[in-house]
């Protein structure tokens, strides 16, 4: 009775604190220091949350701190939040008023979020020569143009004409040519040929060209790519087979299969990533033998990735194979359970837990929390027994870490029959556990008193 009585006024004391945690915040976005603001950033961007983002767009609004505006701006630029278009195109318009630092932020900021007003403002910076700005304006120009047609075109016809008319220097190049890629426009096409075919130019150069093409996925740049998948250079080989992603054809299928045989491990990488690119059936047999036996970790990886991301049958044959063989790494068996449950999640789930149970009875930690975190982000369509099984077994007796998966677990197969548990677990005294069940709550429905 004692322990109900404590518990029942512990919760609205937990749901107090909370409500003066949050007005704490918002009182450190009006009135605190940039250190503060920055701290607090941080912790919102660990916890993933967005609830203060008015608020910061409220302060960005207003503030000159250079910390303030730099941390705000990077927080939604990672984001690719909009809400700060208006204040970055002010700042670089009036960047005679705004530090350095605030400047260039605002430029990255509008590339993140691909805002093609700001072409002509990103173009007009550009123009002014400030060699302070010149890097970042060209990368934030590529990007920005690239959600509006008309807008990459006029972006790519004008950097293809700075790089070929208006000596940019060594420094610049490179980025020139990954913004021209970033546009989309077809444009850049005939100038990224060129580079790449020019055997005298500099191989990062080279490289960089070789993925604007890739990025750009104009079939015009196939020749010019397919040239480079034989070439001495193994950076520029790998390059040349990772730019195949995008294209289609039988020249294409046999260079990255090919690409399979290379002795430098980039190259079977590219050959990896650009068979889950284009979900190349072909590719099983050889992203199998990779998976299975390369002597290279980062091969093995990507070999499974693609095997997931192609999803035949056979794929997911192998993957089974890969995931089900306890002689394999841990390494190895969690990465295939992640690409098996994304793919057949209703038909492998069971497997996954037998799996997990055996990983915790021979004390295999790292298998254990790795199969947890696939448990976890697993979504069930269909019968959802198994899942609301280990979800209440977490729910009741699970530890710190199991918990929190489960209330993941609950809101992502929405099971509201564990609405009691998830109410109970807002009042924890672990904040991290009750606001992850508040967050539950609200993604469920659920009301709270």
């Amino acid at each position: 009775m004692k322990i109900k009585l404590f518990i029942f006024l512990l919760v609205p004391f937990l749901a107090f604190a909370q409500q003066d945690t949050e007005a704490a915040r918002r009182a450190t976005i009006r009135f605190g220091t940039d250190a503060e603001i920055a701290s607090l950033i941080q912790t919102l961007r660990t916890e993933n949350a967005d609830y203060l983002d008015d608020e910061l767009i409220a302060v960005a609004q207003t503030s000159r701190n250079m910390n303030i505006l730099r941390g705000v701006f990077n927080f939604f630029g990672e984001r690719e939040k909009g809400g700060l278009e208006e204040r970055a195109v002010n700042a670089i318009e009036n960047r005679m008023d705004e530090a350095n630092e605030t400047v260039l932020s605002a430029v990255d900021y509008l590339g993140r979020v691909k805002y093609a007003p700001a072409v002509p403002v990103l173009i007009e910076l550009i123009d002014s020569e400030e060699r302070r700005f010149l890097n970042n304006a060209f990368r934030a120009l590529g990007r920005a143009s690239s959600s509006d047609s008309v807008q990459a075109d006029e972006a790519a016809d004008f950097l293809i004409d700075y790089y070929s008319n208006r000596n940019p220097g060594d420094d610049n190049r490179r980025d020139m040519i990954i913004a021209i890629g970033s546009t989309g426009s077809s444009k850049g096409v005939p100038l990224l040929i060129d580079i790449v075919s020019n055997t005298a130019e500099r191989i990062p150069l080279r490289i960089a060209a070789l993925e604007a093409l890739s990025s750009i996925g104009d079939p015009e740049g196939l020749d010019a790519i397919l040239g480079c998948v034989n070439t001495n250079d193994p950076n520029v080989r790998s390059a040349a087979v990772s730019a195949l992603g995008p294209f289609s054809g039988e020249e294409v299928d046999n260079a990255i299969l090919d690409a399979f045989r290379d002795s430098y491990y980039r190259t079977r990488i590219a050959a990896a990533q650009a068979s889950r690119e284009r979900k190349f059936a072909e590719a099983v047999p050889y992203l199998q033998y990779r998976a299975e036996r390369d002597d290279v970790l980062n091969v093995r990886d990507e070999a499974i990735r693609a095997l997931g991301a192609i999803a035949t049958e056979e794929a997911n044959t192998a993957l089974e194979s890969l995931f089900s063989e306890r002689r394999n790494s841990d390494r190895i068996r969690i990465l295939a359970a992640d690409m098996l449950l994304k793919n057949d999640a209703d038909g492998n789930f069971i497997k996954l837990i037998a799996e997990l149970d055996e990983a915790r009875t021979r004390n295999q930690n790292n298998l254990y929390n790795g199969l947890l975190r696939v448990v976890g982000e697993t979504v069930i369509t269909g019968d959802k027994a198994a899942m609301e099984s280990i979800t209440g077994r977490f729910l009741q007796s699970g530890t710190l870490i199991e918990k929190l998966y489960a209330l993941d677990m609950s809101a992502n197969n929405n099971l509201i029959r564990f609405e009691s548990e998830i109410k109970e677990m807002t009042g924890d005294r672990n904040e991290s556990i009750a606001r992850r069940a508040r967050q539950t709550a609200e993604k469920l429905g659920i009301v709270l008193d």
